[in-house]
């Protein structure tokens, strides 16, 4: 036990913190752990209560924090816990059955490491593993769920957060993120557990290695859903620059376009290597520019046609492609999904396949422009939640339906149902393959995404994200949120609120008419506000990161591809006016 003394060079650690770090000196953990504890209290009490001051909680991308020592950190202790409480209800829920397991990592550090505790763990309570042998994609470990007959799916990954990052994804045997009920009831399972209560002694009889076998399945399929119909000869005239930004794509969207047929494909060598330290970029997410500078200088002096990134697990990706001027152009994660969920329509209709009970999805949040498409081609667009395990779920809850694809606005898009989660592979194929059929018709990705404009509105978001770290900043965003409840925006940029729906008391407030309706759909820590003149904004923490999010939704209509360029500065502007409004810039 660790006897704490006031010292005026020390902050006060609170009884209950010290509880919890005194459980972690015990002979249940090791003596490593044991000295970086006894270290932390010594020379840093600040980050031993941040380390320690709560559990790690699954959000919408599942568990996913600091790694190090303690409970809200990711350790050997906490993914064991987990793993175990995961143990303990799949013998529950299949009583008669062996279930069974699949498990994949990313390029961060610990990764490899972490999964195989993961894997003993579940071996040592019965569970029959499936453990890839190196890293892997996501989409790839949602796709290997099902492929194998498994129960659930894991694996490590912290998507795009900081290098210190690691995380942990539960998957359940539809191939989708875990929902409701199991979620909850995994989450009981796990906080009544000590940590004694963990078997960490592997049964390496029940631990199968999985390599190239899942993977060529996994890349068939990609092809056969992400190809909309490109010719061969528009395929050779399309030059693209790939870049992993140091993650696990390499291992599977190179070969996926290759089997495509596409030949000039110039990869970013020095993002090639998988590394967690991510040395080439301050942070490995393309939703941000600076991660495809690299890719970007490359395609200039290679004359490409179109720029990709994904992130370090391979589920979203950043697009670039040439604007009306010739430039090489980021889009924005909506507008790649309106071009995608267009084009996958356009192919459905060509094959007389809508028949009345297909549907698209996307999310709260994201661009209320694909309304318009589901209209234009007589299916129906889902709305739910951020995060994709959503959109999954929808797929599992109206099996009458055939779902076409779907996404959100931070750069994740799903093709059809053979991978349940955002996947960067098969639509990194999709997008090439748009812009493929798109040149070879004389036209781009960049002038049909006009059109779409013109045909439906102009819609442009904005995304504002304010990082608020550790325990300060996780009560400072709490009373944003109280805030924004308790004295809700009525004017945004000279524009009336006419409408607020409160995702956490799942209403939907009418202004005008002082209406209160209910709203179906999981109760969530989120407001979206509705101005009279169409602008929409949203604001809700982050589920994976230490962030509060603010999104700016404004449109107008567009009668000519000419005056594209005049529209999209006024919308801009108009949107950096209502954050500005807002005092968030």
């Amino acid at each position: 036990m660790f006897n704490y003394t006031t010292n005026t060079n020390m902050i006060h650690i609170e009884p209950k913190i010290l509880e919890r770090i005194n459980t972690w000196l015990t002979p249940t953990f090791d003596e490593e752990t044991q000295k970086t504890i006894k270290e932390s209290i010594a020379n840093n009490p600040k980050d031993i209560q941040e380390s320690f001051y709560k559990d790690l909680e699954f959000g919408t991308g599942g568990m996913r924090g600091i790694m190090g020592v303690g409970t809200n950190r990711i350790n050997k202790y906490t993914l064991g816990k987990s793993t175990q409480g995961l143990s303990n209800y799949l013998h529950e829920q299949f009583p008669n059955e062996t279930p069974k397991a699949v498990i994949a990592f990313d390029c961060r550090h610990n990764s490899k490491t972490l999964a195989k505790v993961v894997a003993d763990v579940f071996s040592a309570n019965g569970v029959e593993v499936f453990l890839f042998e190196d890293l892997r994609a996501t989409p790839e470990l949602s796709f290997a769920v099902r492929h194998l007959n498994c129960h659930c799916g894991i694996v490590l990954t912290a998507s795009h957060n900081p290098p210190e990052y690691n995380g942990y994804k539960v998957y359940w045997g539809d191939g989708g993120q875990m929902v409701p009920p199991h979620d909850g009831a995994v989450i009981n399972m796990i906080n009544n557990l000590n940590y004694a209560d963990v078997k960490f002694e592997a049964n390496t009889n029940l631990i199968n290695y999985i390599g190239k076998d899942v993977d060529d399945v996994f890349i068939d399929n990609s092809v056969d859903n992400g190809s909309v119909g490109a010719s061969q000869d528009a395929k050779d005239n399309l030059k693209i620059v790939f870049t992993s930004l140091h993650g696990t794509s390499i291992t599977a969207v190179p070969e996926t376009l290759k089997r495509a047929g596409y030949k000039n494909v110039s990869i970013v060598k020095e993002q090639e290597v998988p590394d967690g330290g991510f040395p080439t970029v301050k942070s490995p997410n393309p939703e941000e520019p600076a991660a495809l500078k690299m890719a970007l200088e490359l395609a200039e002096k290679q004359g490409a046609d179109i720029v990709i990134g994904t992130d370090p697990d391979c589920d979203r990706l950043g697009v670039a492609v040439r604007n009306t001027e010739g430039e090489l152009q980021l889009l924005n994660g909506n507008q790649t999904m309106i071009m995608m969920v267009d084009f996958l329509l356009k192919k459905w209709k060509s094959e007389n396949k809508i028949k009345g009970n297909e549907f698209i999805a996307t999310t709260i949040v994201s661009t209320p422009m694909l309304n318009k498409l589901a209209d234009a081609y007589g299916v129906e667009n889902k709305i739910v939640l951020t995060g994709f395990k959503w959109i999954a779920k929808l797929i599992k809850d109206y099996p009458d339906l055939n779902f076409v694809g779907g996404g959100e606005e931070s750069f994740g898009f799903m093709v059809g149902d053979f991978v349940r989660d955002k996947d960067a592979v098969t639509s990194t194929l999709l997008a090439c393959e748009i812009a493929a059929i798109t040149k070879a018709n004389g036209s781009s990705f960049f002038e049909e995404l006009i059109k779409l404009y013109v045909e439906h509105g102009c819609y442009k978001e904005k995304l504002i994200s304010l990082t608020k770290k550790g325990i300060e900043g996780a009560e400072k965003i709490k009373q944003m949120m109280v805030d924004a409840r308790q004295n809700p925006l009525t004017v945004v940029n000279g524009s009336k609120v006419i409408k607020i729906e409160d995702y956490e008391s799942a209403t939907s407030k009418n202004l005008i008419s002082g209406e209160t309706t209910s709203i179906d759909i999981p109760k969530s820590n989120v407001i979206i506000y509705y101005t009279e003149d169409g602008s929409q904004i949203a604001l809700r923490p982050s589920g994976t990161e230490p962030k509060i999010k603010f999104y700016v939704s404004v449109n107008s209509e567009l009668t000519s591809t000419s005056d594209f360029k005049a529209l999209e500065a006024q919308l801009d502007s108009k949107a950096e006016t209502i954050l500005k409004d807002m005092n968030l810039v």
